[in-house]
Parts: C-alpha cells; sequence; structure tokens
C-alpha cells in the first residue's frame, strides 16, 4: 500500500473512530502496536552485592526481559539500578523470584500499553499532522521529518543545503542537512547525529529543534550568528531510519537498525557497536538475537558505512563529533571501550563542563560527564571512539532526559524544556571550537 493509499485509509479509519466512539479522550491511540503492550511493566531493580547481582543475572536469564537500562545482563554491578522491561505473562513469575532473593525492586510503570497512548495521544496525533504549522513539541514519524527537512531546504537556501550519504538497509535515503554562512570553503565543521538507537525518539527530536533555532535566530541571536558564520553543522535528524520506522508501526521499543541474519531470524545491528575501533570486544554481543549485537564485521551496516565514509571524507575540518541519545542525563566522551585519559582530556574536559554548566542554567536539570567507561559503561565500537580515533579532537555522547521515570517514554510535554537545555550545551561546545585550547590536541595515537 503506498503512502498516499496509506493516508486515506488512516483518515477513514480515524473519522470513523470520531464518529463512533466521540466521548472517548484517547480513542485513536487505543490500539496502538495493536496493544501488544498492555500489562507489560518497567521493573527498577538494584542488587546490593555481587551475589544479587548474579541472582539477578541467572533470573533475568531465564525471564525474557529487554534491557531499558543498562543494555546488557553482563553491564550489571551493585548499587546500579536495573531498568528492565517484562511482559505481561512474566511479571507475576519476577516479583515473586526477587522477593525470594530479597533483592530491592519498584515497578516504575505498572502498565506500559497506557504509557505510550499518554506519549503520543489523540490531541498530539491531531497537532502533529496539522498542515498549517510544524510543531516541533510533538514528536514525527520519519515521512513527517522527511518532508519538514525538505522545507527547510526549499525555503532557507542561503542556510541549509541538503543531501544523502547513502542508503540504510532497506533503500531509505540517509539526509542531512548541512547549516551555515555560505561563501567560505573549507570551514570547521560540527557533526550532530540523532536516531541511533530507534527507540530513543527525543533525540530526533533535538535535531529538529536545533535547526529550526539556528535558523530562527541567525542574525538576532550573536552566539548564533557567529557559530554559523564560523562554522558548519551537518545534522542527521534519524540515523537509524529503518529501525525508526520500525518503532513507530511495529515495535515501539525497537533499538538496532533492521538487516537480515541469514543464520538467525533475529534482525539488526547496535548501529553503536558497529564502528571499527576496537570491534565486538567487551561491551558488544556477537549473538544476533542481542540488543547489543556487534555485527558480522565492522561497518556491516549501510547507514555507519555510510556515515563514516562522509567523516572520513572530511575529516581535515571536521572539529567535533556529537551523537545524541537518551536516557540518563549524562555527556559521555572517550574512551568508551579502555579505563584509560585521551591525550587532550583536559581541553574536552572542559568543554564538558562548560556544556554541562549551560545545560543546568536553563532548567536547573543536572548532567552527569566524562569519559564513557567509567561514567555509564564498557562499550567497544561505538562512534565517539571512532570519531576520535579518526583525529575529530572534540566527541561526545549526549544521553538526554530523563533518569528512569519515564525513560523511552520521555512525554511531548518535556521535549521543550530537554531540548531548549540540550541547546545550550551544545552551543557552549561549539562556541569552544572558535577558541584555542593548548593541551596537546594534535595528538592522536592509535588506540
Amino acid at each position: 500500500m503506498d503512502l498516499d493509499h496509506r493516508r486515506a485509509f488512516g483518515a477513514s479509519v480515524l473519522l470513523t473512530c470520531v464518529i463512533v466512539c466521540s466521548n472517548v479522550p484517547y480513542a485513536a491511540g487505543a490500539y496502538r502496536y495493536n496493544n501488544r503492550y498492555a500489562g507489560d511493566q518497567i521493573f527498577r531493580i538494584t542488587p546490593t552485592s555481587d551475589e544479587e547481582v548474579r541472582a539477578l543475572q541467572k533470573i533475568l536469564g531465564q525471564i525474557k526481559v529487554d534491557f531499558w537500562q543498562p543494555n546488557s545482563a553482563s553491564l550489571m554491578h551493585q548499587n546500579a539500578t536495573v531498568d528492565v522491561h517484562v511482559k505481561r505473562n512474566d511479571t507475576q513469575d519476577l516479583h515473586a523470584r526477587l522477593k525470594l532473593e530479597r533483592i530491592k525492586y519498584q515497578v516504575f510503570i505498572s502498565n506500559l500499553q497506557k504509557e505510550i497512548e499518554k506519549q503520543t495521544g489523540y490531541r498530539s496525533s491531531r497537532k502533529r499532522r496539522s498542515e498549517s504549522q510544524y510543531d516541533y513539541e510533538v514528536y514525527h514519524p520519519l515521512e513527517e521529518i522527511q518532508n519538514w527537512m525538505f522545507e527547510m531546504n526549499r525555503s532557507r537556501p542561503e542556510l541549509v543545503t541538503m543531501f544523502s550519504v547513502g542508503k540504510s538497509y532497506e533503500g531509505r535515503p540517509l539526509y542531512v542537512l548541512q547549516l551555515g554562512k555560505r561563501g567560505r570553503p573549507q570551514k570547521k565543521s560540527v557533526w550532530i547525529d540523532c536516531g541511533v538507537h530507534a527507540r530513543e525518539w527525543i533525540g530526533p527530536a533535538f535535531c529538529q529543534w536545533f535547526v529550526k533555532e539556528a535558523l530562527s535566530s541567525y542574525k538576532y541571536d550573536s552566539v548564533m550568528t557567529r557559530l554559523l558564520n564560523h562554522l558548519d553543522f551537518f545534522i542527521m535528524p534519524v540515523f537509524n531510519v529503518d529501525g525508526y520506522r520500525f518503532s513507530w508501526n511495529t515495535d515501539r521499543f525497537w533499538r538496532k537498525t533492521r538487516s537480515k541474519n541469514h543464520k538467525f531470524h533475529c534482525r539488526g545491528v547496535d548501529a553503536n557497536r558497529n564502528w571499527k575501533v576496537k570491534w565486538c570486544d567487551e561491551g558488544a554481543s556477537s549473538h544476533p538475537c542481542d540488543d547489543t549485537y556487534c555485527g558480522p564485521f565492522p561497518e556491516s551496516e549501510p547507514e555507519v558505512k555510510a556515515v563514516a565514509k562522509f567523516l572520513r571524507k572530511h575529516k581535515k575540518r571536521m572539529k567535533a563529533y556529537i551523537s545524541i541519545h537518551s536516557y540518563a542525563q549524562m555527556l559521555l566522551y572517550p574512551y568508551s571501550y579502555k579505563y584509560a585519559a585521551i591525550p587532550n582530556f583536559n581541553c574536552v574536559e572542559s568543554a564538558a563542563q562548560n556544556a554541562v554548566t549551560a545545560l543546568h542554567s536553563a532548567h536547573g536539570v543536572r548532567y552527569r560527564y566524562g569519559p564513557a567507561s567509567t561514567t555509564l559503561y564498557v562499550s567497544s565500537g561505538s562512534s565517539i571512539d571512532w570519531a576520535y580515533r579518526n583525529g575529530i579532537p572534540y566527541a561526545f555522547a549526549f544521553e538526554l532526559r530523563d533518569t528512569g521515570h519515564f525513560g523511552f517514554l520521555l512525554p511531548e510535554s518535556l521535549i521543550k524544556p530537554t531540548c531548549t537545555e540540550t541547546l545550550r550545551a551544545v552551543k557552549a561546545i561549539a562556541s569552544g571550537l572558535l577558541k584555542k585550547c593548548n593541551t596537546e590536541k594534535n595528538r592522536f595515537p592509535y588506540i
């Protein structure tokens, strides 16, 4: 069924529902994802000893769960919270086994389907599809984001250039918007990607917010004007286009790409474990059914390969790489795969401190910052390690709001404050690129 026919069919279904169910406020969202998450729960579990960690790993190995934080059982450790999505048929079993082992836990979300409906309810779905004005305070599906990108390219040709760096596994174009004043060749550049992991919807929302703010405040805000005059920003709102579309249409909590595996029925690769730097080492899985599957070989995913090729081609002018994720409220930098300080640690640490201070000034939200390996967990084959290895001196990964109350279901009412504060942080990082930092910034040994 083509897009026009789908829209026509969707409109007729909506009209029927409005007529029949006019007194039900969320009628249009009542069957999102075919009600597959009704009764599912989100548990927050806190093992307080190594013995409890081992017991929890055994329990979660026998009950199939979806890890929200951390990404896998191997990354659990004592006194660190573990957020897992549990199917409704397994919730009572997990309650009983945790009580038997006397492991501390609480249920954060008691009915996951209900929270999904609240995140993208009937009211916001009507706003989202308004033709008159694009709404940056709701989540948008892939097709709407791509149409918006075309409109940005059409309406602001003096500041925006749109292009594709390649195609996804399922053949979708990988669009990028280049922002910056024309006429200055080989300007320093900043790369920002969002939506590497499909279920992290606040990422693409931020990339769109950044573009909106950059274009609307140019010539009015002195900082943004200076940034666009002296830097080029390459913005990729949806890195994992296949996975993101799948998270809207089929599985809200899909994380990986959508590539097929010939030996297993499981699909997809973790696009943040597929980069050619310490590939498939600690913190990544070699099993295709795991959420942190590293892929059959480095850059096996066309999305990763296309972006890596573009960044390699432009690495002389690329001074910062920023990847937007959720959730944890952290600002991370290399190394991800080992416990060691990067050569230009002082410069990067200073940039991170300035960024989280700027972020905090918006709404008082506190972010932790530091090397990814010690601040979050060890992971190999990550994009920030690869960017740093390839000579990009400032490589950051943001983990946006929140710290687990909503998790991946951050409400649309929190898009604006989240994006407003993150914008301040990104502007602080970018502004730092226009100044000199003298701490061994040109040394990039093999890592």
